[in-house]
């Protein structure tokens, strides 16, 4: 089952040549989610062989440009591709405003059902889910109202141990019973209780994003544990006076987060145009938490089931 992230963009407000603006896709179990939508996003998404028509949702963090600019034109090219899928798209207020203007200057209609869910970027709050995965928002620091989203994997269900199903001669019915939780009675009328004879593949996998912010203790809180956690790195720590006053995070300080949220892998992105090689800012993140990843346009980043990263690029 995949859990996978994908990065289109890894730069802040000001792209480079190699950085583009914010973007993330997330996979789990081949539904696909894009996470911020910035300038140039549907030509990351071209670029990476990633079709727009297999996005399920849209997760904007907050209305500055370089994190939602590329969504008009996103949402136009999916109609000209012939979608029809409904599509939501999770955002702050007033994000439904902000589109409706924009559909209403350009006359568009768009072909599919759009569902738009404003949500509170002050609370902490389930604001999505399906069968597979839950969608809760983090509220985040910034100069306008913005949330990060933290991904939670649905608790797979039980399986049976082929070995048991082999040598008790256990039918359908049996092992319905067994995956459900409930225990079954043998053939010989000896009980057969789910709990030795049931196993769960894998553990729930977690994925927090948290852009753009100051660094935080609430969201340490709510990121507790995760497996992978990305956070925005704007600055290294000799510029932290700047990061307290645009709202933004050093390198150093999202490590120290990770550390004291005690994740397993940290992720840093949204680096500030002003530098030209982004390894010191990996080095100072490691210093304070080693299992740091230096995230780049085009990184691929797996979660295992056993909880590992496997990191490659496209």
């Amino acid at each position: 089952m995949t859990f996978q992230v994908t990065i289109l963009g890894c730069s802040s407000a000001r792209p480079t040549p190699s950085r583009h603006h914010t973007a993330h896709v997330l996979n789990v179990h081949e539904q696909f989610f894009l996470i911020d939508c910035g300038e140039g996003t549907q030509y990351q998404m071209a670029r990476y062989g990633i079709n727009p028509l297999k996005i399920n949702a849209i997760f904007i963090t907050h209305l500055h440009g370089d994190h939602v600019y590329g969504i008009f034109g996103l949402l136009s090219t999916m109609a000209m591709m012939g979608r029809q899928r409904a599509l939501t798209i999770v955002a702050p207020r007033p994000f439904a405003l902000m589109l409706e203007g924009h559909f209403s200057f350009f006359g568009i209609e768009l072909p599919y059902p759009l569902e738009i869910r404003e949500i509170d970027a002050r609370l902490s709050a389930e604001v999505w889910s399906n069968r597979t995965m839950t969608v809760t928002s983090v509220p985040l620091r910034h100069r306008v109202p913005c949330c990060g989203y933290l991904f939670r994997e649905r608790e797979p269900g039980l399986n049976v141990y082929r070995h048991l199903v082999e040598g008790y001669g256990l039918d359908p019915l049996q092992v319905a019973a067994l995956k459900r939780g409930e225990d079954a009675v043998l053939a010989n009328g000896m009980p057969l209780t789910a709990a030795e004879a049931t196993y769960r593949p894998y553990e729930a996998r977690s994925y927090a994003f948290c852009s753009d912010t100051t660094a935080s203790g609430k969201v340490a809180s709510i990121v507790r544990g995760v497996d992978l956690l990305y956070h925005e790195a704007t600055y290294l720590h000799a510029d932290r006076a700047l990061a307290e006053k645009t709202g933004h995070s050093t390198a150093l300080q999202a490590a120290r987060l990770a550390k004291k949220a005690g994740v397993h892998h940290l992720l840093l992105g949204h680096y500030s145009a002003r530098y030209k090689e982004l390894e010191p800012l990996l080095t100072e993140a490691q210093g304070e938490f080693p299992d740091t990843v230096l995230g780049r346009d085009g990184l691929v980043l797996t979660l295992e089931k056993d909880h590992s990263l496997k990191i490659g690029s496209i």
